[in-house]
């Protein structure tokens, strides 16, 4: 007897396993109401390294706070929309090749990030380095706002 009981049918024959094509799989994840786009969550960090540094410039007033914190959002920015782009690229491949794929993107987007860190000094004059990374830290919490998007959807959608 089958342990999965979910996929049994009345009379007690299994369910035969259909595989979709490309096409109908598009159409099944278009249709999750709690998908969420990557795109969007990067427009949203974005969005937050912009207000991180304007804030940092009214509450300083000095330029360099400003562009250090700019500087702190597109360490976030640019390798999570690399990331994005590289796995979007992944689309319609195996399952094995999807996930060693996604890995090697997820390397690329640490190593980019590392890069633009260490790189600060010579790319932003006059850095200042808490405002860099409290631009870093709040464009990262993004992330968890998008699981917040996601969780208030499925509660939402019970009641």
């Amino acid at each position: 007897m089958n342990a999965w009981k979910d996929e049994d049918t009345d009379d007690g024959s299994e369910v035969p396993f259909k595989a979709l094509t490309r096409e109908q799989a598009r159409e099944l994840a278009a249709k999750d109401p709690y998908a969420v786009n990557p795109w969007r969550v990067i427009a949203v960090q974005a969005a937050v390294g912009v207000v991180v540094a304007l804030v940092a410039l009214l509450f300083t007033g000095r330029m360099e706070v400003f562009w250090s914190a700019l500087y702190g959002a597109l360490i976030v920015v640019l390798p999570s929309a690399l990331l994005a782009r590289g796995v979007g690229r992944l689309d319609g491949t195996g399952p094995l090749a999807g996930a060693l794929g996604f890995l090697g993107w997820q390397a690329v987007k640490m190593v980019l990030s590392l890069a633009l860190l260490l790189g600060a000094v010579r790319v932003v004059p006059n850095l200042n380095w808490p405002a860099l990374l409290v631009a870093v830290v709040v464009c990262l919490q993004v992330n968890w706002l998008a699981l917040l998007w996601r969780g208030r959807a499925k509660k939402n959608e019970r009641r």
